[in-house]
Order: C-alpha cells, then sequence, then structure tokens
C-alpha cells in the first residue's frame, strides 16, 4: 500500500501522453459507468482521450498549464492538470485530477491537489476552479472534504451526451467562496 512516504510527483512531458491519456481513460471508465454511455466509455474513450493529450501536450502556451504525474514506488499512479484561462473570473482552472481505482483513498489525490494549488499560488493567483461531473458523488466528497464549495451548475457534453457539470471553487487561503 503506498503512504506519504512513497508517492512522488513529476512533471509530465509531451512524452506522457499515452500514459495520461491510459490513466484518464480508466478513471472514466471506472467512475463514469452509468452516467456516460457504456458505448463511449467500452469503445471510445481511449482512443478519444489518445488524441486529446497527443494534442494538449504538443500545444503551444505550455505556459499557463501544469500537468503532473503522480507515482507510487515509482509506477505512474495518476495525475493533475492545472491551467491559466485568459480572462477567467474563476482563477485557474483544475482542469483533471485523476488516481487509478486501485490507488484511491490513498493520499494520490489530496497530493495532486496540493501540487495545483502551489503552482496556482507560484502563478500569483489566488482561486482555484473545477467541473465534477453531476452524480460523481465520490469526485464531489473528496473535493468537498478538501473544502471547495458549490458555484453553479452548466450544461454541457460529455461522450455524446447532454450531462451537468458542477462548478467547485477553492480559496487558495483555504476560504471558499461562490
Amino acid at each position: 500500500m503506498p503512504t506519504a512516504r512513497t508517492l512522488s510527483l513529476r512533471p509530465a512531458t509531451a512524452a506522457d501522453a499515452e500514459l495520461i491519456a491510459s490513466i484518464h481513460a480508466v478513471s472514466w471508465q471506472a467512475t463514469y459507468r452509468g452516467l456516460l454511455p457504456d458505448a463511449f466509455l467500452d469503445r471510445e474513450v481511449t482512443r478519444e482521450r489518445a488524441a486529446y493529450w497527443q494534442a494538449r501536450l504538443n500545444a503551444p502556451a505550455a505556459e499557463r498549464r501544469s500537468v503532473v504525474i503522480a507515482e507510487s514506488a515509482g509506477e505512474p499512479v495518476g495525475f493533475a492538470c492545472v491551467e491559466r484561462q485568459p480572462d477567467s473570473a474563476w482563477g485557474v482552472l483544475l482542469d483533471n485530477l485523476h488516481t487509478l481505482p486501485g490507488h484511491q483513498g490513498m493520499g494520490v489525490g489530496k497530493l495532486l491537489m496540493r501540487a495545483a494549488e502551489d503552482w496556482a499560488r507560484a502563478q500569483g493567483e489566488t482561486q482555484l476552479y473545477l467541473y465534477v461531473l453531476e452524480g460523481n458523488r465520490l469526485a464531489i466528497g473528496f473535493y468537498e472534504r478538501q473544502g471547495w464549495q458549490f458555484a453553479g451548475a452548466e450544461p454541457d457534453q460529455m461522450g455524446g451526451v447532454d450531462i451537468t457539470a458542477l462548478r467547485y471553487v477553492y480559496k487558495l487561503d483555504g476560504r471558499a467562496t461562490r
């Protein structure tokens, strides 16, 4: 079992696109079952995430984002992506935070979240925000336990279906705002 002492972070590079896409797809397949169509999760998500991360990690403006990979004893077990959004009224977007199912509840998510907070502070930002799929009770509970607060809901699309994305915010001094 990983402990805080065996967990480490490393910056992701463009060469990590396939690895990150794999973690992302496995996370969605485990977490979004029943929330997104099985056909999308079983047949499309792996290919779709691979194309997404290949493009994203090779895109310009890398200085506006940080992508880190969490490892346990050298094995990749999660990742986070945080990005400054031009003209955002909400702060810095915590766009992705995923831990492989067998490693959840062991501090990986907290470590990734602290890295996102540290990066945002270093950019001079005072608030983070994220979107979580309505119905993703485990993630919502995790964020709320970390001090994030609900700040609204927006319609969106994912996996070819209409969804509701819940926006949560976190003040970097520890106080959440709406």
